[in-house]
Order: C-alpha cells, then structure tokens, then sequence
C-alpha cells in the first residue's frame, strides 16, 4: 500500500514540516550513505540481519545509554541517550551524548544557572573512516538539536572505540545540504515503497544483509547471454 505523506505548508506552498508519523529514523542516513538498497531492505521492507560488526556496534552504545542520565563536570552539563527530533526534516532519533558547555554566548537551560553551547557526541566502533558516514549523522543530530534549542551548533565529535579518541567535526554548510537532500530522496523512496535494484562493490562483503539482499546476483548474465555463451562453446 502506498504511503501518503501528511505535511503542511505555508501559505506560498512552501513545505514547512512533517507529522510524527512520518518521522523515519535520523540512524538511516548512514544506511543510505553507505547504500541505498541497504537503506530500503531496512526501513522500508523491514529485513535484518546481525554480524559481528552490528553486534560490537550496539554493545558499545548499550555501554554508553543510560537513558537520559545527566551529569555534571565542572561548567560542562552531560546527558544521555537524549531523544531528538526535527520536523522540518522528518526525522527522529537519539544523540548517544550530548555536552552543554558554559560560555557568554549560548542557550539557557532550566535549573541551571549561565549560558551553554550545545556540543553532540556520536560514539562508533573501530577507527575513522574515510568516507562521510558518520559525519552526515552527526551533522544530522546537530541539526535536530538546532531545532529543538533554538541554537546554532557549529561542531560536534565522533568517539571510535579502536583508537579511543574524540575526532572533532565542524558541521559545514556542505554537510548540512548532503543531510537536507539525503532524507528528502529517503521519504521519496519512503513514500514509493521504492527499493533499488542490487548493485555489487566490495562493500557487500562486510554488509550484514549480504544473504538477504544476494549482490552477486547482480553480477550474473543474463539468460540470453549465457545461451549465446553456451552455443558459441559447443560450436569451437
């Protein structure tokens, strides 16, 4: 059944936000990032699969999760497993940290006295990667958090667990369009019940849903060319 968006508009027909219902999850952008095929067997046909890469991912944010504990470390205020939102993109999810940061230039926060920056940390397994999966994430989560604390957010920090260490990430006007324009084609495909066709790369080697998804079909000739291929042999 295909699925119809319930979106408002303003009065010069400009989109202005998305229904909770809507929502799809602010996690996917890496999903999509990584493939679209893998985006859609996940989100939109609801397939699954576990490897060992996925099992060590959410053991370590069950290390960080505890749901939305607070702390506070001297002028730095830290919470957990914080739910965020935006309904200019449609998206939800849920910042594995977020660091409030007291400085003269920020947003207030009830029952604390000052201003504080607001500062989102996103915690991976293994090292820094060389493409911007993460980043767009990120990015993502600091734009929900603009939204929802009327602020502006300009950096945020990716935590690997192979090296243990915080990378810094300036979130950039570039990374802001790539994450606009990613989920507006991810409601698309939503909305379209719409799943790309297999498309092999050595990528697929470390998907989890490999089994499922089976890209080295993708690969394979067609019958035609495998007849032709086959009278050619018998003909030599």
């Amino acid at each position: 059944m295909k699925k119809r968006f319930r979106i408002q508009l303003s009065e010069k027909g400009d989109l202005m936000e998305y229904k909770e219902d809507d929502y799809l999850m602010l996690s996917g952008i890496q999903h999509f990032k990584f493939c679209r095929r893998q985006w859609a067997l996940i989100h939109i046909e609801q397939q699954w699969a576990e490897n060992v890469h996925t099992v060590i991912g959410e053991l370590m944010h069950k290390k960080v999760h505890d749901p939305m504990s607070k702390e506070k470390r001297k002028d730095t205020i830290i919470v957990r497993a914080l739910p965020i939102a935006s309904r200019k993109m449609g998206i939800s999810g849920e910042c594995d940290v977020v660091e409030f940061h007291k400085c003269e230039d920020g947003i207030s926060l009830f029952g604390h006295r000052g201003l504080y920056s607001v500062f989102p940390v996103e915690y991976k397994k293994g090292k820094p990667k060389i493409t911007e999966e993460d980043k767009l994430q990120l990015t993502a989560q600091a734009m929900c958090l603009e939204e929802m604390f009327s602020t502006v957010v300009t950096e945020g920090a990716l935590f690997y667990g192979e090296t243990r260490r915080r990378e810094v990430v300036a979130i950039t006007e570039e990374l802001r369009c790539q994450v606009k324009e990613m989920f507006q084609e991810m409601h698309q495909y939503y909305e379209r019940c719409y799943t790309p066709k297999v498309k092999w790369s050595k990528r697929c080697n470390g998907c989890s849903l490999k089994d499922i998804c089976l890209p080295k079909l993708g690969k394979a000739i067609s019958v035609k060319d495998y007849m032709n291929q086959v009278l050619l042999e018998e003909e030599v």
